[in-house]
């Protein structure tokens, strides 16, 4: 909906409630002109009904005014003695319409001095319920939301199963568009796995003041804007998402509205000087490592990479033996010589369960193998004397890879090789042919909302002939730092400003193994409170937070046991 459409629709909701309450108006000593006037009928509201001012700002909060309107409603009817259960139920499931029927069919009385204290334990139990949801989802909406890696596009930066807090006051909260959706869970209910919202009416972007804007190189949060998934790893037809409802996806920010980025060798180049990365970041890169003697899977866990397949050859299997593996094989296959081999991650197979299913197992330690790595483990392999040699994989330049940015095949990209890219800016403006509308027509089209059409040569915007293009709004490339294995802005392309969500700030949380099951996980006590973003390495401050704990239970203890003595 745009401006004037939303004007038209606030001024039907005002025509409503005029409709609907001017003689309870009345009958509380007001006006009924009071009941017409916007924003002003709502403070009225509030003082007949006994309620502070202030909540007339939690009425045109979106998603927090659905929960705050069937209040208003029950407060409403109560303030003129209708009371019962059943007239509570009933303005709640008529969206407040029953209020038309107490306002024209029934003589009511209003009750200047009602008792707001609810009558019983139930009542104070759904009070305090209902006001706890409404803080928790201002907090989630607008300042800080929970946010847990679930893949490793950023690993070691950020690492699957670290659970962060994000925050969105930092550029400033995007308002809610999507105005129509269940607090507390984004696009899908749980357990029903049904859309949490409803697509219409939907908002105009807005997004509130914030303190800084997103800057080269920060971990940003943003609506992934290629969404059309249901349900990931389900293959079905796409749905069209709003805004604010497509998945959350979180990679770093590698250039910013105006820059000119280029990927030589897998490493960013922004205006023709290669990207300095902070302290913080751990970038991966995938390299052969060589080995004459094999390259061993110990080799591999002392250096803490989780990204490896390990191959065991085995005798020939029983039932049994099959389904004691069943859960930690990843693939098998018969050699020519009749022997079985199995594929595991690399955790391979347990000691008790070889040991248990009298297995005879041994592995194939292959010499060479191909893994992602961060510079300090390429510097520790190459100072191995039993590692031959340790190089990098990089695509050359001109061979196209698959499903890549912008789609074309005037783009021979890959993963490795890209650009040179120009990032929008708002308000900049563009030469716009044929050889350039790849790149852009993604942006003009579904972002920015015009309809473009080819005829020959010349290029047609809403119908009109187009030989440069003004963008309207800032765009960014987002890229993750496991840069073999992200996908990523050199996948689906720009991320355009309205999409952005906010900036984790720190780890509170994290865990090995987490897509293992949670009787598998296993603290990771060196990640847990520490900071995220930043020049330096990361930060911990859980010893301060432990510290801060002791000192509360021990300082809590002695103002108790004080107490008791007087």
């Amino acid at each position: 909906m745009n401006g004037t459409q939303w004007i038209i629709f606030i001024l039907i909701v005002q025509v409503i409630h005029f409709l609907g309450t001017w003689k309870l108006y009345v009958k509380a000593g007001r006006k009924a002109w009071e009941a017409a006037i916007p924003v002003y009928n709502a403070i009225v509201l509030m003082q007949i009904i006994n309620r502070p001012k202030w909540w007339v700002i939690l009425l045109f909060i979106p998603i927090i005014n659905l929960l705050m309107f069937p209040v208003i409603w029950v407060e409403t009817i109560r303030s003129f003695g209708r009371n019962s259960t059943l007239e509570t139920w009933i303005v709640v499931f008529t969206l407040g319409f029953y209020i038309y029927y107490v306002n024209y069919s029934l003589d009511v009385t209003y009750i200047q001095d009602r008792s707001l204290q609810p009558k019983t334990a139930m009542g104070e139990w759904v009070s305090s319920i209902l006001f706890a949801i409404v803080a928790a989802t201002l907090v989630h909406t607008y300042f800080i939301q929970p946010y847990v890696i679930p893949t490793g596009s950023l690993e070691r930066t950020l690492r699957v199963g670290d659970f962060l807090f994000v925050s969105k006051f930092h550029y400033g909260a995007r308002t809610p568009m999507t105005t129509v959706a269940a607090p507390m869970v984004h696009d899908t209910l749980p357990v029903l796995g049904v859309p949490s919202y409803i697509k219409k009416p939907q908002l105009p972007y807005f997004r509130l003041p914030g303190f800084t804007k997103v800057e080269r190189n920060d971990i940003v949060v943003f609506s992934w804007p290629a969404d059309t998934v249901r349900v990931f790893f389900k293959k079905e037809k796409g749905v069209d998402k709003p805004i604010d409802k497509k998945s959350n996806y979180v990679k770093r920010c590698v250039g910013v509205p105006g820059d000119s980025l280029e990927v030589r060798n897998g490493y960013v180049f922004i205006n023709g000087k290669q990207l300095e990365l902070p302290g913080s970041a751990k970038p991966q890169f995938d390299y052969t490592i060589y080995s004459s003697k094999g390259v061993s899977s110990r080799l591999l866990e002392k250096l803490d990479i989780p990204e490896f397949t390990r191959k065991y050859l085995s005798n020939p299997l029983n039932q049994e033996q099959v389904n004691g593996l069943r859960n930690y094989l990843m693939g098998y296959n018969q050699a020519a010589n009749g022997q079985i081999e199995l594929y595991t991650k690399s955790n391979g197979i347990p000691a008790n369960v070889i040991s248990k299913y009298r297995l005879s197992l041994k592995e194939v330690t292959d010499r060479e193998r191909t893994v992602p790595l961060t510079a300090d483990m390429v510097k520790t392999l190459k100072a191995d004397t039993t590692i031959d040699s340790v190089i990098q994989q990089v695509t050359e330049i001109g061979k196209r890879g698959i499903n890549l940015f912008p789609q074309s095949p005037d783009y021979p990209w890959n993963y490795s090789q890209m650009g040179t890219i120009y990032i929008p800016k708002k308000g900049t403006k563009i030469d716009l042919n044929l050889k350039v509308l790849p790149l852009y027509k993604k942006i003009i089209r579904e972002y920015e909302g015009n309809e473009i059409t080819v005829s020959g040569n010349q290029i047609n915007i809403n119908g009109q002939p187009a030989s440069s293009y003004t963008f309207k709004q800032d765009y960014y490339w987002m890229m993750g730092d496991n840069r073999d294995h992200s996908e990523d802005s050199r996948a689906w392309g720009y991320v355009p400003e309205n999409h952005i969500v906010g900036t984790p700030i720190f780890i509170w949380m994290s865990f090995d193994n987490f897509t293992e099951g949670i009787s598998n996980w296993r603290p990771r006590w060196d990640r847990i409170f520490t900071t995220v973003n930043g020049e330096g390495e990361p930060q911990s401050y859980f010893k301060y937070f432990l510290i801060i704990l002791v000192a509360y239970f021990v300082g809590n203890w002695f103002w108790k046991r004080k107490k008791a003595k007087n």
